[in-house]
């Protein structure tokens, strides 16, 4: 059966791109890829690949391409950005392919907030500050029916995407869900790329700090930031026993696991 593949090329880096990303890159016959979005470090990983940039064609267009490549027996790769399931459009193309006898197949890539989490040299979940990350965007265009101020009320991290030049909005959102003034915000332009800019603050003044930056960042909200404290992991904890290792009252646990 004809299959096109939806790949994430990841964040920008051309390191973080994936072994079979990078593969079926550079095996493509047919690349249809998102424009100025994806680098070009990793476009000239392509070898004979008759290149289409997706950023000037209309929702048919691109199907009619992939459907041609598909059919000719060629390898077909629509090449996004970050991951294909996040904040992209994988599931129309997938459901008009299939809807002309053409399967999918989706590689994962690495998205830019963990990017910028990396950037930001953190975690985004703490033991005792939070164990919950929220992946939102803040309504412009695109309505969001959760809300924002409804979202930011569990107090957990918060990470937006194509939502910088909206910073304030989603401050005050933010303030009116329940977050303090003082709850740490950080803005990551082009995460992982050499344009790589970080902005550290807090709601009271990430919005006026990072007001430069428009497009192309990622928004983290969160303690987890910037913790007051937070408790250590319990699976190092020396109280702590599993599969593969016995609680010790000395500190200095029992090593578990295969011998020899």
């Amino acid at each position: 059966m004809p299959r096109v593949h939806f790949v994430g090329c990841g964040p920008g880096d051309p390191e973080l791109i994936t072994i079979k990303a990078r593969r079926l890159v550079r095996d493509a016959d047919v690349l249809v890829y998102s424009g100025s979005l994806i680098p070009g470090e990793i476009l000239s990983l392509a070898g004979k690949a008759r290149m289409h940039d997706a950023s000037g064609l209309v929702r048919e267009e691109i199907t009619e391409l992939l459907l041609e490549g598909a059919r000719s027996g060629g390898l077909v790769v629509r090449l996004h950005d970050g991951d294909p399931a996040i904040y992209g459009a994988i599931r129309e193309q997938i459901d008009a392919l299939a809807g002309q006898g053409v399967e999918s197949e989706v590689v994962p890539g690495v998205t830019s907030f963990l990017a910028a989490a990396a950037a930001l040299g953190t975690q985004l979940t703490l033991p005792g500050v939070t164990q919950t990350i929220i992946l939102t965007r803040a309504a412009k265009r695109t309505a969001v029916p959760e809300g924002t101020a409804r979202l930011a009320s569990h107090g957990a991290t918060m990470v937006f995407y194509l939502s910088a030049h909206l910073l304030r909005d989603i401050v005050r959102d933010a303030l009116e869900g329940g977050y303090a003034e003082t709850t740490p915000a950080a803005v990551v332009y082009m995460a992982s790329r050499k344009e790589q800019r970080i902005v550290r603050g807090t709601l009271a003044d990430i919005a006026e700090k990072a007001s430069g930056i428009t497009r192309t960042a990622i928004v983290v909200i969160g303690e987890a930031l910037d913790p007051a404290g937070y408790e250590h992991s319990r699976l190092y904890d020396a109280s702590f026993s599993h599969g593969y290792r016995s609680k010790r009252s000395d500190g200095a646990p029992e090593p578990r696991g295969r011998k020899g």
